[in-house]
């Protein structure tokens, strides 16, 4: 009987019997109404969750944060690392861990407690296919990459991200490339691996890294985002950090204040409610240090220099000071051969962490050397972000 029935019946006959089986019948309603809603409500604001190995620091799966992904857990094997990873990410726990050891795995498998898990992401080391060191097919970091999968095989989630350098693809006749897009068919996922340069995507820093992502086959097969810029339209290293004070009188403070107002729509972005800034701590040069980054061009490098200036540092990058209207160079774990668009100094990890996306309220601990390594071993946040965001049109309506 619909409601308009009972309250046909109701009017012609005015009984006690007919008012009751109104009012329950409108009372389910009522309740169908409610837990339907409450239902909706639930699976709208429901997190999708993610889990990040090889974490570092946590740029990778910060922008997963951003992009609303719930980060349940951080695993590295470098302690300073992970408590920059605890300090800023919400609610996520971390672990110490080798993850040559399938011991690690089971540990992984516990910490999570039966959560549904629906990515993982890592990165593993990158030094075995980097095309700018020595490189050994043996080195058991080349193999890394199969505790992502021995993981996945026993948290069965819906997608998985590894990220590498581009000599991932080609390294050893590309044996590895061969063996991740294998092992992703024989599990159940399809495997689409793509380069990607972070300039396209508003990161302000010459970056190419490749990403395999993986889906569960259900779901389809992943399609990478496009471009969000142009050549013409690339963030430069003015635009990125030049509101941040210059030190050029001292070399700065642990808390520093704001002395310029932001004049670029990604420093805003970058200063994220920050009032104070972090990790802008300058580096006392030599003389002769400065005098020689006196001498390279905006731009420039150790080609630009006279004869016999600088012959200390004669290798690809260095002398290298960054162009004011172009993206960086490709930020590294030393920070010694980049030099400031203006001022006669190395960046500092603030700036560098500006130019790897990383917003002023990520906060990095640990001294200066372990600062800069965690910056340049990260995933850029932003670029985490973007794929994180393209990722939850594939899982969010099954969730």
């Amino acid at each position: 009987m619909t409601t308009n029935q009972l309250q046909n019946s109701f009017h012609e006959e005015n009984s006690d019997e007919s008012l009751k089986l109104y009012e329950t019948t409108l009372n389910t309603f009522k309740l169908k109404f409610i837990y339907n809603r409450e239902h909706l409500i639930s699976n709208m604001t429901k997190k999708l969750t993610a889990i990040d190995l090889f974490s570092g620091c946590g740029g990778f799966s910060y922008g997963f944060q951003q992009a609303g992904f719930d980060v349940l857990l951080g695993v590295d094997n470098t302690d300073i690392a992970l408590k920059t990873f605890a300090h800023n990410h919400h609610n996520s726990t971390t672990l110490n861990l080798d993850l040559h050891q399938d011991s690690a795995i089971d540990a992984i498998v516990d910490s999570v407690k039966n959560r549904k898990i629906d990515v993982i992401i890592g990165g593993p080391p990158c030094q075995g296919f980097s095309l700018t060191g020595p490189r050994k097919e043996n080195d058991s970091r080349n193999t890394l990459f199969n505790s992502v999968f021995k993981l996945a095989a026993k948290l069965a989630p819906r997608a998985i991200i590894i990220e590498n350098v581009p000599g991932f693809l080609v390294m050893y006749g590309g044996k590895a490339k061969d063996e991740v897009i294998r092992l992703c068919e024989e599990m159940g996922y399809t495997c689409n691996p793509r380069l990607l340069f972070a300039p396209d995507y508003g990161v302000p820093q010459i970056r190419k890294r490749v990403f395999f992502v993986a889906l569960r086959k259900d779901l389809g097969t992943f399609e990478f985002p496009e471009p969000t810029h142009k050549e013409s339209d690339y963030i430069g290293c003015e635009a990125a950090i030049g509101d941040l004070p210059d030190l050029e009188t001292h070399l700065g403070e642990e808390k520093m204040e704001y002395d310029k107002k932001p004049f670029t729509d990604y420093q805003k972005v970058m200063r994220n409610g920050s009032k104070v800034i972090n990790n802008h701590i300058g580096t006392t040069h030599t003389d002769h240090v400065i005098s020689v980054i006196s001498l390279v061009p905006e731009g420039g490098n150790h080609k630009d220099l006279p004869s016999g200036v600088g012959d200390s540092r004669k290798f690809n990058e260095a002398w290298t000071r960054y162009h004011s209207k172009k993206p960086s160079k490709t930020i590294d774990t030393g920070h010694r051969n980049h030099f400031h668009y203006k001022w006669h100094r190395v960046p500092t990890v603030r700036e560098n962490a500006r130019l790897q996306s990383f917003p002023d309220s990520f906060i990095f601990l640990g001294n200066k050397t372990e600062q800069n390594r965690q910056v340049g071993n990260a995933v850029p946040p932003l670029l985490g972000k973007v794929l994180a965001e393209q990722l939850k049109k594939y899982l969010i309506d099954e969730n």
